[in-house]
């Protein structure tokens, strides 16, 4: 029974859980903040992505927060085989799209920054970079969301 209550340490419905999430949450809001307000990031299709993908995270994780608040408060964490595929097969999903949506922006804003900032004023190339950088730390907590959740399922 130990090694179950290890294995669930960070999975859906356990305080860990709920840190990644917020964690989660925090930096892909971080990242749509940065991106948007005051910033044309409209002119570009890598940041239009950016936008996109961290406006899907948010309630993702958000919604899967609220879960694992409940269940900590009831005692009783979601342990439901079919339900935790649905979780790891999301949370994948979200990753993948995280991580391309990061190092679009992130190449977009080296390009931008090669050309001598003639493509990009300092204020928005900043704003751009840490937009690009609070992703990189959304799409990392959400893979580790995944492997947990994952590892939980194998160890069932």
């Amino acid at each position: 029974m130990e090694n179950r209550e290890r294995a669930g340490a960070g999975a859906v419905g356990s305080a860990g859980s709920l840190g990644l999430r917020v964690g989660q949450a925090v930096f892909s809001s971080a990242s749509l903040l940065f991106m948007s307000v005051g910033v044309e990031f409209f002119s570009y299709t890598a940041f239009c992505f950016l936008v996109t993908i961290m406006g899907l995270v948010i309630p993702w994780s958000c919604t899967l927060a609220m879960i694992d608040v409940y269940s900590i408060l009831v005692r009783c964490p979601l342990r439901v085989p079919g339900v935790m595929v649905i979780v790891v097969i999301g949370d994948w999903v979200l990753a993948i799209l995280s991580l391309a949506a990061a190092s679009s922006s992130a190449a977009v804003i080296d390009l931008l920054l090669q050309f001598h900032g003639s493509h990009c004023s300092p204020r928005f190339c900043g704003r751009y970079q840490l937009s690009a950088m609070m992703a990189f730390l959304s799409w990392f907590l959400t893979a580790a969301s995944s492997l947990f959740n994952l590892w939980f399922i194998a160890s069932r």
